[in-house]
Protein backbone atom coordinates (compact mmCIF):
# COMPACT_ATOMS: atom_id res chain seq x y z
CA UNK A 1 0.00 0.00 0.00
CA UNK A 2 1.50 3.53 -1.06
CA UNK A 3 1.62 5.85 1.94
CA UNK A 4 1.83 8.59 -1.15
CA UNK A 5 0.16 7.81 -4.85
CA UNK A 6 -0.32 11.17 -5.85
CA UNK A 7 1.58 10.67 -9.09
CA UNK A 8 -0.53 7.33 -9.92
CA UNK A 9 -3.99 8.78 -9.11
CA UNK A 10 -2.93 11.50 -11.50
CA UNK A 11 -1.99 9.61 -14.08
CA UNK A 12 -5.14 7.49 -13.81
CA UNK A 13 -6.84 11.27 -14.19
CA UNK A 14 -7.90 10.97 -10.89
CA UNK A 15 -8.60 14.20 -8.79
CA UNK A 16 -5.73 15.44 -6.57
CA UNK A 17 -5.41 17.55 -3.63
CA UNK A 18 -2.50 18.46 -5.52
CA UNK A 19 -0.24 18.17 -8.42
CA UNK A 20 2.22 15.31 -7.95
CA UNK A 21 5.47 16.36 -9.29
CA UNK A 22 9.29 14.12 -10.01
CA UNK A 23 11.91 15.44 -12.41
CA UNK A 24 13.68 13.13 -15.40
CA UNK A 25 17.09 12.51 -14.70
CA UNK A 26 16.14 13.51 -10.76
CA UNK A 27 18.53 10.02 -9.73
CA UNK A 28 22.07 12.02 -11.06
CA UNK A 29 24.85 14.48 -11.08
CA UNK A 30 22.89 17.14 -9.83
CA UNK A 31 22.86 15.85 -5.94
CA UNK A 32 26.41 15.51 -4.04
CA UNK A 33 25.11 12.17 -2.49
CA UNK A 34 25.54 10.78 -6.13
CA UNK A 35 28.75 12.25 -7.71
CA UNK A 36 30.39 10.99 -4.06
CA UNK A 37 28.83 7.41 -4.71
CA UNK A 38 30.09 7.51 -8.41
CA UNK A 39 33.60 8.81 -7.75
CA UNK A 40 33.95 5.68 -6.12
CA UNK A 41 33.28 3.58 -8.97
CA UNK A 42 34.73 2.88 -12.18
CA UNK A 43 32.16 4.22 -14.46
CA UNK A 44 28.39 4.34 -15.46
CA UNK A 45 28.14 0.90 -16.26
CA UNK A 46 29.18 0.00 -13.13
CA UNK A 47 26.72 1.97 -11.28
CA UNK A 48 24.10 0.59 -13.55
CA UNK A 49 24.98 -2.92 -13.30
CA UNK A 50 25.08 -2.79 -9.54
CA UNK A 51 21.78 -3.51 -8.11
CA UNK A 52 22.14 -2.42 -4.42
CA UNK A 53 23.84 0.61 -5.53
CA UNK A 54 21.39 1.75 -8.31
CA UNK A 55 19.01 1.38 -6.12
CA UNK A 56 20.74 3.38 -3.38
CA UNK A 57 20.91 6.10 -6.13
CA UNK A 58 17.39 5.45 -7.24
CA UNK A 59 15.92 6.89 -3.36
CA UNK A 60 18.38 9.78 -2.98
CA UNK A 61 16.27 12.19 -4.78
CA UNK A 62 13.01 11.33 -2.85
CA UNK A 63 15.10 11.84 0.37
CA UNK A 64 16.90 14.62 -0.56
CA UNK A 65 14.59 16.20 -3.06
CA UNK A 66 10.79 15.13 -1.79
CA UNK A 67 9.65 14.04 -5.32
CA UNK A 68 6.69 11.84 -5.50
CA UNK A 69 7.97 9.19 -6.91
CA UNK A 70 11.17 7.46 -7.59
CA UNK A 71 12.57 6.42 -10.92
CA UNK A 72 14.54 3.63 -11.52
CA UNK A 73 18.05 4.48 -12.40
CA UNK A 74 19.03 2.83 -15.73
CA UNK A 75 19.89 3.59 -18.83
CA UNK A 76 17.49 2.96 -22.51
CA UNK A 77 20.61 1.38 -23.92
CA UNK A 78 21.03 -1.50 -21.83
CA UNK A 79 18.09 -2.73 -24.61
CA UNK A 80 20.61 -2.46 -27.20
CA UNK A 81 23.08 -4.34 -25.16
CA UNK A 82 20.77 -7.21 -24.11
CA UNK A 83 20.11 -8.08 -27.95
CA UNK A 84 23.65 -8.62 -28.39
CA UNK A 85 25.50 -4.84 -28.93
CA UNK A 86 27.15 -3.96 -26.29
CA UNK A 87 27.60 -0.23 -25.67
CA UNK A 88 30.80 2.03 -24.05
CA UNK A 89 29.66 5.18 -21.86
CA UNK A 90 32.60 7.78 -22.65
CA UNK A 91 32.91 10.18 -20.19
CA UNK A 92 31.82 13.81 -21.28
CA UNK A 93 30.73 12.06 -24.30
CA UNK A 94 28.17 10.08 -24.09
CA UNK A 95 27.11 6.67 -25.84
CA UNK A 96 29.76 4.91 -28.12
CA UNK A 97 28.64 1.67 -29.94
CA UNK A 98 31.90 0.20 -31.10
CA UNK A 99 29.06 -2.04 -33.37
CA UNK A 100 26.39 -1.01 -35.11
CA UNK A 101 23.50 -2.28 -37.09
CA UNK A 102 24.40 -2.62 -41.12
CA UNK A 103 22.90 -5.03 -42.56
CA UNK A 104 20.63 -7.69 -42.81
CA UNK A 105 22.89 -10.42 -40.89
CA UNK A 106 23.44 -7.76 -38.37
CA UNK A 107 19.72 -7.48 -37.53
CA UNK A 108 19.65 -10.88 -37.70
CA UNK A 109 22.51 -11.65 -35.49
CA UNK A 110 20.47 -9.50 -32.66
CA UNK A 111 18.42 -11.96 -30.30
CA UNK A 112 15.34 -11.11 -28.52
CA UNK A 113 16.40 -10.39 -25.25
CA UNK A 114 15.13 -12.43 -22.14
CA UNK A 115 14.84 -9.74 -19.63
CA UNK A 116 15.84 -12.16 -15.81
CA UNK A 117 18.61 -13.64 -17.84
CA UNK A 118 19.62 -10.59 -19.87
CA UNK A 119 18.80 -7.42 -18.40
CA UNK A 120 18.57 -9.28 -14.58
CA UNK A 121 20.08 -6.77 -12.80
CA UNK A 122 18.33 -3.50 -13.47
CA UNK A 123 14.90 -6.00 -12.36
CA UNK A 124 17.11 -6.97 -8.86
CA UNK A 125 17.59 -3.03 -8.47
CA UNK A 126 14.06 -2.72 -8.92
CA UNK A 127 13.12 -5.48 -6.59
CA UNK A 128 15.51 -3.29 -3.84
CA UNK A 129 14.31 -0.12 -4.30
CA UNK A 130 10.79 -1.31 -3.96
CA UNK A 131 11.54 -3.00 -1.01
CA UNK A 132 13.76 0.05 0.67
CA UNK A 133 10.71 2.52 -0.42
CA UNK A 134 8.55 0.72 1.87
CA UNK A 135 5.48 2.44 0.22
CA UNK A 136 7.06 5.82 0.77
CA UNK A 137 6.46 6.62 -3.10
CA UNK A 138 5.65 4.68 -6.41
CA UNK A 139 8.13 3.45 -8.55
CA UNK A 140 8.60 4.54 -11.92
CA UNK A 141 10.35 1.69 -14.66
CA UNK A 142 10.94 3.21 -18.12
CA UNK A 143 12.76 2.21 -21.95
CA UNK A 144 13.28 4.05 -24.70
CA UNK A 145 11.12 3.83 -27.96
CA UNK A 146 12.02 1.39 -30.21
CA UNK A 147 12.86 3.72 -32.94
CA UNK A 148 15.57 5.86 -30.12
CA UNK A 149 17.53 2.58 -29.94
CA UNK A 150 17.60 1.87 -33.22
CA UNK A 151 18.63 5.37 -34.07
CA UNK A 152 21.77 4.39 -31.34
CA UNK A 153 21.96 1.43 -32.84
CA UNK A 154 22.36 2.34 -36.60
CA UNK A 155 24.26 5.66 -35.74
CA UNK A 156 26.48 4.13 -33.12
CA UNK A 157 26.96 7.18 -30.97
CA UNK A 158 24.55 10.86 -30.16
CA UNK A 159 24.20 13.00 -33.11
CA UNK A 160 22.82 16.04 -34.24
CA UNK A 161 21.08 14.62 -37.45
CA UNK A 162 21.13 10.47 -37.02
CA UNK A 163 21.34 10.83 -40.64
CA UNK A 164 22.73 7.29 -41.29
CA UNK A 165 19.66 6.10 -38.90
CA UNK A 166 17.29 8.13 -41.55
CA UNK A 167 18.80 7.13 -44.12
CA UNK A 168 17.66 3.17 -43.27
CA UNK A 169 14.55 4.02 -43.24
CA UNK A 170 14.58 5.69 -47.37
CA UNK A 171 16.72 3.24 -48.47
CA UNK A 172 15.72 -0.06 -46.51
CA UNK A 173 12.15 0.06 -44.76
CA UNK A 174 11.77 -3.17 -44.59
CA UNK A 175 15.18 -3.56 -43.01
CA UNK A 176 14.08 -0.68 -40.44
CA UNK A 177 10.68 -2.27 -39.38
CA UNK A 178 12.55 -5.69 -38.98
CA UNK A 179 15.31 -4.19 -36.15
CA UNK A 180 12.07 -1.97 -34.42
CA UNK A 181 10.10 -5.61 -34.40
CA UNK A 182 13.03 -6.71 -32.55
CA UNK A 183 13.32 -3.97 -30.42
CA UNK A 184 9.50 -3.69 -29.81
CA UNK A 185 8.90 -7.67 -28.75
CA UNK A 186 12.20 -6.76 -26.00
CA UNK A 187 10.82 -4.27 -24.53
CA UNK A 188 7.23 -5.57 -24.16
CA UNK A 189 8.86 -8.41 -22.42
CA UNK A 190 11.72 -5.61 -20.60
CA UNK A 191 8.54 -3.86 -19.53
CA UNK A 192 6.48 -6.09 -18.15
CA UNK A 193 9.40 -7.47 -16.35
CA UNK A 194 9.70 -4.45 -14.68
CA UNK A 195 6.13 -4.30 -13.42
CA UNK A 196 6.61 -7.89 -12.31
CA UNK A 197 9.25 -6.64 -10.64
CA UNK A 198 7.71 -3.29 -8.44
CA UNK A 199 7.11 -0.84 -11.50
CA UNK A 200 3.96 1.43 -10.34
CA UNK A 201 3.92 2.68 -13.90
CA UNK A 202 6.52 3.02 -16.76
CA UNK A 203 7.45 5.62 -19.15
CA UNK A 204 8.84 5.52 -23.15
CA UNK A 205 11.46 7.69 -23.99
CA UNK A 206 11.44 9.06 -27.58
CA UNK A 207 14.25 11.25 -27.00
CA UNK A 208 14.66 11.45 -30.96
CA UNK A 209 11.70 11.78 -32.06
CA UNK A 210 11.59 15.13 -33.00
CA UNK A 211 13.97 14.61 -36.06
CA UNK A 212 11.75 12.87 -38.39
CA UNK A 213 9.27 13.92 -40.25
CA UNK A 214 5.65 13.40 -39.02
CA UNK A 215 4.95 10.57 -41.81
CA UNK A 216 7.91 8.98 -40.54
CA UNK A 217 7.36 9.24 -37.62
CA UNK A 218 3.95 7.63 -37.50
CA UNK A 219 5.18 4.70 -39.50
CA UNK A 220 8.50 4.06 -37.76
CA UNK A 221 7.86 5.29 -34.51
CA UNK A 222 4.23 5.65 -33.09
CA UNK A 223 3.14 2.31 -34.86
CA UNK A 224 5.80 0.68 -32.35
CA UNK A 225 4.93 2.85 -29.12
CA UNK A 226 1.64 2.47 -29.20
CA UNK A 227 2.15 -1.55 -29.28
CA UNK A 228 3.83 -1.14 -26.45
CA UNK A 229 1.54 0.69 -24.65
CA UNK A 230 -0.93 -1.65 -25.19
CA UNK A 231 1.23 -4.31 -24.14
CA UNK A 232 1.48 -2.64 -21.02
CA UNK A 233 -1.44 -0.52 -20.35
CA UNK A 234 -3.69 -3.21 -18.63
CA UNK A 235 -1.05 -3.52 -15.79
CA UNK A 236 -0.08 -0.22 -15.18
CA UNK A 237 -0.51 3.50 -16.33
CA UNK A 238 1.90 4.07 -19.35
CA UNK A 239 3.34 7.53 -20.22
CA UNK A 240 4.93 8.49 -23.60
CA UNK A 241 7.51 11.06 -23.86
CA UNK A 242 8.09 12.00 -27.95
CA UNK A 243 10.40 14.93 -27.09
CA UNK A 244 10.44 17.26 -30.11
CA UNK A 245 7.46 15.20 -32.06
CA UNK A 246 4.38 17.79 -31.30
CA UNK A 247 2.49 17.11 -33.84
CA UNK A 248 2.17 13.39 -32.38
CA UNK A 249 -0.25 14.64 -29.66
CA UNK A 250 -3.33 13.83 -31.25
CA UNK A 251 -1.98 10.38 -32.27
CA UNK A 252 -0.99 9.45 -28.71
CA UNK A 253 -4.74 11.17 -27.64
CA UNK A 254 -5.81 8.09 -29.29
CA UNK A 255 -3.42 5.25 -27.87
CA UNK A 256 -4.01 3.28 -24.89
CA UNK A 257 -0.82 5.57 -23.24
CA UNK A 258 -2.29 7.26 -20.04
CA UNK A 259 -0.30 10.03 -19.98
CA UNK A 260 1.62 12.38 -22.78
CA UNK A 261 4.87 13.93 -21.49
CA UNK A 262 5.48 17.50 -22.86
CA UNK A 263 8.97 19.04 -24.02
CA UNK A 264 9.46 22.80 -23.11
CA UNK A 265 9.01 24.04 -26.47
CA UNK A 266 5.18 22.54 -26.47
CA UNK A 267 2.00 24.41 -25.39
CA UNK A 268 -0.07 22.56 -22.92
CA UNK A 269 -3.11 24.46 -23.83
CA UNK A 270 -3.03 23.64 -27.18
CA UNK A 271 -2.36 19.45 -25.62
CA UNK A 272 -5.23 20.10 -23.65
CA UNK A 273 -7.20 20.26 -26.64
CA UNK A 274 -5.94 17.62 -28.52
CA UNK A 275 -5.73 15.11 -25.95
CA UNK A 276 -8.57 15.97 -23.71
CA UNK A 277 -8.79 12.41 -21.84
CA UNK A 278 -5.19 12.69 -20.98
CA UNK A 279 -3.25 13.26 -18.14
CA UNK A 280 -0.42 16.05 -19.38
CA UNK A 281 2.92 15.88 -17.74
CA UNK A 282 5.65 18.32 -17.74
CA UNK A 283 7.25 20.72 -19.14
CA UNK A 284 9.18 23.39 -17.54
CA UNK A 285 12.54 24.46 -19.72
CA UNK A 286 15.57 22.96 -17.79
CA UNK A 287 17.25 25.78 -18.22
CA UNK A 288 14.69 27.68 -16.20
CA UNK A 289 16.33 26.40 -13.08
CA UNK A 290 19.57 28.35 -13.87
CA UNK A 291 17.46 31.82 -12.75
CA UNK A 292 17.37 32.88 -9.34
CA UNK A 293 14.76 30.94 -6.31
CA UNK A 294 12.72 33.85 -6.97
CA UNK A 295 12.85 33.32 -10.93
CA UNK A 296 12.63 29.32 -10.76
CA UNK A 297 9.39 30.08 -8.19
CA UNK A 298 7.74 32.42 -10.49
CA UNK A 299 8.31 30.36 -13.55
CA UNK A 300 6.92 27.45 -12.23
CA UNK A 301 3.86 28.62 -11.31
CA UNK A 302 3.80 30.01 -14.66
CA UNK A 303 3.87 26.61 -15.66
CA UNK A 304 1.23 25.29 -13.45
CA UNK A 305 -0.91 27.65 -14.48
CA UNK A 306 -0.43 26.42 -18.28
CA UNK A 307 -1.47 22.93 -16.79
CA UNK A 308 -4.99 24.09 -15.92
CA UNK A 309 -7.82 22.59 -16.67
CA UNK A 310 -7.11 18.87 -16.16
CA UNK A 311 -4.82 16.26 -14.47
CA UNK A 312 -1.15 17.55 -14.35
CA UNK A 313 2.23 15.55 -13.19
CA UNK A 314 4.93 18.13 -12.89
CA UNK A 315 8.20 17.39 -14.50
CA UNK A 316 10.54 19.49 -16.24
CA UNK A 317 10.47 19.57 -20.56
CA UNK A 318 13.60 17.29 -20.60
CA UNK A 319 15.88 15.84 -17.92
CA UNK A 320 17.46 18.18 -15.15
CA UNK A 321 20.90 19.39 -16.45
CA UNK A 322 24.05 18.05 -14.03
CA UNK A 323 25.25 21.62 -13.30
CA UNK A 324 21.81 22.35 -11.96
CA UNK A 325 22.07 23.86 -8.45
CA UNK A 326 20.20 21.32 -6.10
CA UNK A 327 18.75 24.34 -4.15
CA UNK A 328 16.41 25.64 -7.26
CA UNK A 329 15.54 21.71 -8.06
CA UNK A 330 14.24 22.09 -4.81
CA UNK A 331 12.38 25.36 -5.17
CA UNK A 332 10.90 23.78 -7.88
CA UNK A 333 9.61 21.01 -5.90
CA UNK A 334 8.68 22.84 -3.28
CA UNK A 335 6.73 25.39 -5.52
CA UNK A 336 4.62 22.56 -7.26
CA UNK A 337 3.80 21.07 -3.30
CA UNK A 338 2.50 24.65 -2.41
CA UNK A 339 0.81 25.20 -5.56
CA UNK A 340 -3.01 25.93 -4.75
CA UNK A 341 -4.72 25.46 -7.89
CA UNK A 342 -4.92 21.79 -7.30
CA UNK A 343 -6.15 19.08 -10.00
Amino acid sequence: MLQNDLLLRAAKGETTERTPVWLMRQAGRILPEYRALRGRLSGFKELVETPALAAEVTIQPVEALGVDAAIIFSDILVVPEAMGLTYEMIEARGPLFPEVVKSAADVARLRVADPEEHLGYVLEAMRITKRELAGRVPLIGFAGAPWTILAYMVEGHGSKTFSKARRLLYQEPALAHQLLEKITVTTIAYLQAQVAAGADIVQVFDSWAGILPPAHYAEFSTAYINRISAALSPLVPVTVFAKGAWWAVEDFAKSPCRTIGLDWNQSPAQARQQAPGKTLQGNLDPCALYGTPAQVKAATEAMLREFAGGPHIANLGHGVYPDTNPDNVKVFVETVKGWQGAN
